[in-house]
């Protein structure tokens, strides 16, 4: 089985599959690219058993064919050869590979192609049509969110909701939570499931710069997520995901409009100063001023700034996380954020104060933490 292909195609498509592939595999084949030829494409697939990503290319060959390639030996080969035609020569009874440059020969041991893990089928699945930028920004703005405690399997991932008149992307790990709604996607009919965070992350490099309409199949088990030559499939957390409306106060009298540039800049200098253990900031407002304050009793330090505000309501004192704050405003995009508070103890929620697309909807809740005074 012997084919050429351009040296920088190869990588850039094996760099683009890369990403799903383990460290420590228990499995040795998974520490490998299998490549298949079938009629001049050449498919190349990366696993790691619970997703797999396939994408295929043109390539010069009459032959049909797989062998399973060591993914690190060949993409250090290739990071390091100059855009060329490359011939591989394949035997595929001793499961070698040679690969012929202009100015040399390498040989790589591989493995049998036979052996890699088959995609899994997907039976009785739903389907729909997701722009792939709508996608991408639901990944980017809810990922941050999810968490990683291994006895709530569910909080681990992204919970999508899709229905006839929106689509709903919601992350939570207990102490933050993001909801984010696009009303230009939606389904044929409603479905859900909880995506994984790995597979989020590649899916998230891999929608770079593409602009294409992302096909997504499920059903309870798995999803399968197609856009120009790549599929990406992954395993679905299995699971009831939390009432996630349930804990989002409905009734928030205290208001807070401030610039985000300005909060978030407060917010960074003054975390500097809090305590290295709980993060736990000071937000306190009074009138049209907002106090930011920390402090570490252990090494006595401090730390306050104190910016202009709207604010309608009651004078407030309220504790938060300086990690959560810092994440949650860094993922907005709009120039004013507004803070909706109801008491020290209850959640507050972070809208921003302009949309910029108005089919785009984000509310992000961060809980509060006990101040010691």
């Amino acid at each position: 089985m012997n084919f050429v292909v351009s040296a920088s195609t190869l990588l850039k498509h094996l760099k683009s599959i890369s990403g799903v592939l383990n460290t420590n595999n228990t499995i040795p084949i998974l520490d490998c690219f299998l490549f298949e030829i079938n009629k001049n494409e050449l498919t190349l697939c990366a696993s790691d058993m619970e997703t797999t990503i396939t994408t295929t290319l043109k390539i010069e060959c009459n032959e049909a064919g797989n062998i399973a390639i060591p993914a690190k030996t060949l993409m250090d080969t290739l990071a390091n050869l100059p855009e060329q035609p490359i011939s591989f020569i394949v035997d595929k009874t001793k499961h070698s590979i040679k690969i012929k440059t202009e100015t040399g020969d390498y040989n790589i041991t591989g493995q049998n192609g036979d052996e890699y893990p088959k995609l899994p089928k997907l039976d009785s699945q739903t389907s729909l049509v997701i722009k792939s930028d709508v996608l991408a920004n639901a990944i980017n703005k809810t990922i941050f969110a999810t968490g990683n405690d291994d006895l709530r399997p569910v909080m681990s991932g992204v919970f999508c909701q899709f229905s006839e008149t929106n689509s709903i992307f919601v992350a939570t790990d207990a102490h933050k939570l993001v909801r984010y709604t696009r009303t230009d996607a939606k389904a044929g009919a409603a479905a859900s499931f909880i995506m994984p965070k790995k597979p989020l992350n590649v899916l998230k490099t891999l929608l770079m710069g593409i602009d294409d309409a992302v096909k997504v199949d499920f059903n309870k088990t798995n999803a399968l997520f197609s856009f120009g030559n790549v599929n990406l499939i992954c395993r679905l957390i299995d699971g009831k995901y939390p009432n996630y409306e349930a804990v989002i106060p409905k009734q928030n009298p205290n208001k807070l409009t401030v610039d985000r540039s300005a909060f978030l800049g407060a917010l960074k200098r003054v975390s500097v100063f809090s305590n290295k253990a709980t993060h736990q900031i000071r937000v306190k407002v009074t009138g049209s001023q907002l106090q930011v304050s920390a402090e570490d009793l252990d090494y006595a330090n401090e730390g306050q700034e104190t910016l202009t505000c709207t604010y309608i309501g009651e004078d407030m004192e309220i504790g938060f996380n300086s990690r959560f704050l810092v994440e949650m405003v860094s993922n907005l995009e709009a120039d004013e954020i507004t803070i909706e508070m109801s008491a020290p103890n209850r959640a507050g929620i972070i809208l921003p104060n302009n949309k910029s697309n108005p089919a785009e909807d984000i509310l992000m809740l961060v809980m509060p933490v006990m101040l010691n005074n």
